[in-house]
């Protein structure tokens, strides 16, 4: 019999809470087979079985567990059943009596149908970003329901059939599945990364001069690159010519212009960062995540797109290691993907500053005297007062909108007309 305890991941990291079983109690597990999740404060990640053998739980989903609290035991000396060492051998159909083969029968339960018609059914009235079962998407398509009506009700905010049903009887209302006029509450447990998002964000107000600046950004030269280039960009490098990349170096070119919004307080000192680690804001179903792109200010536009999109996609399936979260020195978030027109992001510490992208919108705006309708979004600078003077927020926030406007200039880093003119 051995112990399976729960491991160091970090020096501040005392204590993790176990997310999920993967294998259930007296489950047979191989060696090295994920058998658990856990979360810390900064990150989640995966328990491997030792050695082969019968598991045992010695804790539930959910708990709080310290560093060195015993998580499982796995009786090594148990035999592999059966069922799981011999393949199994697939059964033949007898010879009907008269001779002629007999042809299986089919029997498809009243569920299987069900689910056979949903998985083939049209779903394209539900948007990627909405979670619902195969059933009740079929059944949002099909009655042309708008899915941002229906409350969900299922794990994880998944829209269930019920869910469906209860929007489809009670048109205009949010019932969630429960009687009307409902006033039943629920209670969760605070997960480790929400308690320190929640403490993160505390500290950032209370401990930082916070002002925010405001500009907006014509988004009509990088919108007609885009159109123009992004079949064969993806053809080249075999990933979409996003928005994250054009902002990713407009900031690395103003960060280098201006280092003292790349830099952070360390007591008494401040520490200025001669590279660009961007640490980019993503949305899981647990809470925001923060993974960083290194050296950004090295990378093509292609390298930032694949590791926006491999950062983003390994946030959402928990596969973060602490060594992605870690090290940013400015930070970007997109509210703009949730519709937002406007906000003051907060600062991630202990980064001195945090660019917030926001919805593109068509706007009227005077153009060389004429009125003229123009792709438009707002873009806001929180940053530290306390080492970064009004001047400095407001210069580099204007030279990262005229790269954006005139994204030529991210080549030799200035105006082509003004290097002409040695200006």
């Amino acid at each position: 019999m051995i112990d399976i305890r729960v491991p160091a991941v970090g020096e501040s990291i005392s204590e993790v809470t176990l997310l999920k079983w993967n294998k259930k109690d007296g489950d047979y597990v191989d060696r090295d087979e994920v058998i658990a999740e856990l979360e810390s404060e900064k990150a989640t990640f995966e328990v491997n079985a030792e050695q082969p053998g019968i598991l045992t739980q010695a804790a539930r989903e959910g708990d709080t567990l310290k560093v060195g609290d015993l998580l499982a035991n796995i009786d090594e000396s148990a035999a592999k059943p059966e069922a799981d060492a011999k393949p199994t051998v697939e059964k033949k159909t007898p010879p009907a009596e008269n001779g002629a083969e007999a042809k299986p029968e089919k029997k498809e339960t009243r569920s299987k149908k069900e689910e056979k018609r949903s998985t083939s059914a049209p779903v394209t009235s539900v948007s990627n970003e909405i979670r619902a079962t195969p059933v009740a998407s079929a059944i949002i398509a099909d009655k042309k329901l708008d899915p941002t009506t229906v409350t969900p009700s299922g794990y994880q905010g998944k829209i269930i059939k019920e869910d469906v049903l209860a929007a489809l009887s009670h048109p205009g209302r949010l019932t969630s599945g429960k009687p009307l006029f409902s006033r039943e509450e629920r209670r969760e447990k605070m997960s480790q990364l929400r308690k320190t998002i929640s403490r993160r964000l505390v500290e950032a107000r209370n401990s930082t001069a916070m002002l925010t600046t405001f500009n907006e950004v014509d988004m009509t030269r990088i919108m007609e690159i885009r159109n123009l280039h992004k079949e064969k960009f993806k053809e080249t490098h075999g990933v979409g010519l996003g928005f994250m990349s054009f902002f990713a170096k407009a900031c690395c070119v103003a960060l280098h212009e201006w280092p003292a919004v790349n830099a952070s307080v360390d007591g008494d000192q401040i520490v200025y960062h001669d590279y660009c680690d961007i640490s980019i804001a993503v949305s899981t179903p647990r809470g925001l995540t923060v993974p960083v792109i290194r050296n950004a200010e090295s990378l093509g536009m292609a390298q930032i797109e694949k590791k926006v999109i491999e950062l983003a996609a390994r946030a959402r399936d928990n596969k973060l290691s602490l060594e992605e979260l870690q090290g940013g020195t400015f930070t970007i978030t997109n509210g703009g993907v949730f519709g937002s027109l406007m906000s003051t992001p907060i600062i991630n510490l202990p980064q001195s500053a945090i660019l917030g992208m926001h919805k593109i919108e068509e706007r009227p705006v005077a153009l060389r005297g004429q009125v003229v309708i123009r792709p438009m979004m707002y873009v806001a600078l929180s940053y530290d007062h306390r080492i970064i003077d009004g001047r400095e927020s407001v210069s580099f926030l204007v030279r990262v909108k005229e790269i954006l406007e005139n994204p030529e200039q991210l080549l030799i880093g200035k105006d082509p007309v003004k290097t002409l003119l040695e200006l």
